[in-house]
């Protein structure tokens, strides 16, 4: 237990980080010699201006059209990302780790909040999971790599609260917790979790071909 839980927590972290950045960094190198040689012409209306109105304009919840026609999905979708990005940055015994590895530290969420959060992850987890299996226009597209997403975001969640809680099977679900959570980080440069990557960047390019080429707006 104690040799495992040192390679998890003391290779496999520096080998989770080092593929995370390397990775996150030959996709967005591989995008720019992209949009270089193939699509000049993206960057011929690329504006500032009209990229940074699009970005701003869809963090708002419910500022847009769309979102005001489905309202569940936005607050799930919203409630889902903000605490999927917070939690585990904020979480006190992640916090611990970094202190004790680098001597780095910052505040932390209340253990009552992070708990609430993890919930709120699982649950839309869960949500989504429905509207894959149920909803038409969603099964429709769906593939078996979009259940497999599903399950990278979700297992490091669970696990993680049920460690938490020691209910039962702690050292299981504590060694599957680190497991998972390094597959998830090693995994976003190469999946469709790479969404965190683009999203600036697509709904920048969105933003400029409707302000300046089309002159109206992306909402």
């Amino acid at each position: 237990m104690n040799d495992i839980y040192n390679f998890l927590s003391g290779t496999m972290v520096w080998v989770a980080f080092t593929v995370f950045i390397i990775g996150s960094l030959y996709r967005l190198v591989a995008m720019a010699v992209t949009v270089k040689l193939k699509e000049q012409s993206i960057l011929s209306y690329w504006s500032l201006k009209y990229g940074a109105r699009s970005i701003i304009h869809w963090l708002i919840p419910f500022a847009s059209e769309n979102m005001r026609k489905h309202p569940g999905f936005t607050i799930a979708s919203f409630a889902f990302h903000i605490c999927l990005l917070i939690t585990p940055i904020f979480l006190f015994s992640h916090i611990v780790l970094f202190d004790e590895a680098w001597d780095i530290s910052w505040w932390s969420l209340p253990d009552e909040v992070a708990d609430l959060m993890t919930i709120v992850v699982i649950v839309v987890c869960l949500f989504f999971l429905f509207r894959r299996l149920y909803y038409n226009h969603v099964k429709f597209l769906t593939t078996s790599r979009d259940y497999i997403i599903l399950a990278v975001v979700a297992i490091p969640f669970i696990t993680g609260f049920f460690a938490y809680h020691q209910w039962f099977g702690y050292k299981f679900f504590f060694l599957l917790h680190i497991i998972s959570g390094e597959i998830m980080l090693m995994a976003i440069p190469f999946t469709r979790l790479s969404h965190m990557l683009f999203a600036v960047f697509t709904r920048s390019y969105t933003g400029s071909e409707f302000g300046k080429v089309r002159h109206v707006k992306d909402w």
